[in-house]
This record gives structure tokens, sequence and C-alpha cells, in this order.
């Protein structure tokens, strides 16, 4: 079976992507992705296969997986029974080279750790010490913002390419791919980016890649974690917090410039997204300013 590509969307102003995931149990199918990846599972058991490695796994299991390396964590079946209580919890990170920034790559500190890059094509099981010690820094990681965020990050990379409780994962460099599904992302990623101004239907974005509505809902769901309509409101409400700051438009403008319907539904989800509506957004921008 051909890996799926998952593709975690970054927020405004981000780099990269930190998430907690809270679930009845883990839904990714096997995929892969071109970021590089540290997960650590909090909560939950069951059982992981990385590349060629099967093993199981429990709370405090700590992973660094490498660009393109196909992964799946798969609970216990008493995670998957109707009116279990049980919980699926881990802490993610999702970067890229670009993430760190071009130039960064040109100093001489950053060495150690492009040559880790290069030999995270297995993975790494993060034991001991480092284990406790970046499992702590994630917990932080989650609640920071802005630089404190990515300086947090470099401390993370920091400390795991510094130590030497890392073990490989895979015997062998197995490598994700799957073009059918990297050019459907690509074209519906693309289409979205040029019409999400305007309504959109998930019977529209359906037809560019052949599929059934229910079908495309299923496989958009799966490889970005967020629903077709979710995705697009986060387009909208990024582009509307950078209109808030950038011109001297009205609310009323920005709502329907944005691809909104309505203001009412607007203030809704920007207070839900941003937890301040539109106007002490832009209000406080302009106080910090």
């Amino acid at each position: 079976m051909k890996p799926a590509l998952e593709h975690l969307p970054r927020e405004k102003g981000e780099s990269f992507v930190v998430k907690y995931f809270d679930y009845n149990y883990y839904p990714t199918p096997w995929h892969y992705h071109p970021e590089y990846e540290i997960v650590l599972v909090t909560e939950s058991t069951g059982r992981r296969l990385i590349g060629d490695h099967v093993c199981d796994f429990e709370p405090g299991n700590l992973a660094f997986i490498g660009s393109n390396l196909p992964h799946i964590y798969r609970n216990d079946e008493k995670y998957y029974t109707p009116k279990s209580k049980l919980r699926a919890k881990s802490i993610v990170i999702h970067f890229s080279e670009t993430s760190l920034g071009n130039d960064f790559w040109h100093l001489p500190e950053a060495k150690p750790l492009k040559h880790f890059f290069q030999l995270s094509e297995k993975g790494f099981d993060i034991h001991g010490k480092t284990n406790i010690l970046v499992s702590s820094q994630l917990e932080k990681i989650i609640g920071l913002s802005g630089m404190r965020r990515w300086l947090s990050l470099v401390e993370i990379l920091n400390t795991i390419t510094e130590s030497k409780e890392l073990t490989p994962i895979c015997k062998t460099s197995v490598i994700g791919k799957n073009e059918k599904e990297s050019e459907r992302l690509c074209l519906v990623f693309d289409w979205i980016l040029h019409n999400y101004e305007r309504d959109l239907r998930v019977t529209e974005a359906a037809e560019l890649c052949n599929m059934s509505a229910n079908a495309f809902s299923r496989f958009f769901s799966l490889r970005t974690r967020k629903t077709f309509s979710a995705y697009v409101t986060n387009l909208r409400l990024n582009k509307a917090a950078r209109l808030l700051t950038e011109k001297e438009l009205s609310v009323s403008d920005i709502c329907y410039d944005c691809g909104f319907n309505n203001i009412s539904n607007f203030n809704r989800q920007f207070l839900k997204q941003y937890k301040v509506n539109p106007l002490k957004y832009r209000k406080t921008f302009l106080e910090m300013v």
C-alpha cells in the first residue's frame, strides 16, 4: 500500500507547525510528508510502523522522523470501541530546513545540525535523560509564540543533535512516494489559493480531483487534518488579520473581500481563532506599534 501524502497547514506568521492532538484514537493513515517531524506520545498505547520497523508505543515514546519517511501510529483495539472513553494524545512538530532560514545553514554552528538531518532518513528513537528534557521542552513550546517559539525549536533540535541517547529506527532507508496524491493536493491547494475569496464548494474541489464529494472530503481531511471548509476559513481569516493591520478598510469591507457572506459569521469565526473581535484586534495592533 502506497503511503498517503500528509499536509499540516501553518498558521499566519509561523514558519513551522506545533500541534497538540487529542483524539479518540490516532486517525492518520500510513503516510509521509517532506517535513521533519518530532512526535511525543503523551497518552495512549498501540503499535507504530516507521519505515521498515514495527514496535509498541506507550506514553513517553519520543521519535524524530526524517523527511518523507512513511509512518503510522495505530492504537490498541480497545480505543476503537464505540463507548470507549480512552484518549490518544500527542505533541507534534512539523518543520523544514527553510523553517530555520536559508542563511542559518551558512553558519558554522549549524554544521552539526545539518549532518544530523542527513542521518535522520532512518529516524531516531530518543531515550534516557534526553527524552525527559525534550519532552519537557515540547510541553512548553505549545504555549509559546513568535521568536520565543522559534528559539525553542532551535533549542530542542540542539538538545537532540548533541545527545548520545539516540537509536536509529529503521534498518534501511524508506522513502515515501505517491505522485498521484501529491499532484491532487498541489492542484487543490493552488485552486484554493486563487479562489478562496469567493464562495467555494466541496463539489468543485472534488471535480478537480475526479472524485465524489464524500470521497474528496475524506481524502482532504485525512491529508490535512482539517475539513475543507475549515481550511478555507483559516486562509480567509489570515488575510483578514493582515488587512486589519495593513489597510484602513472597514470591518465590513474586509469581511466581504475575504470571502465571508455576512458580518456576524465573520465576527464569530474571527473571535474563535484570534480570541478577540476584529476591531479589538486592530486596536491592539495599533497600540503595540
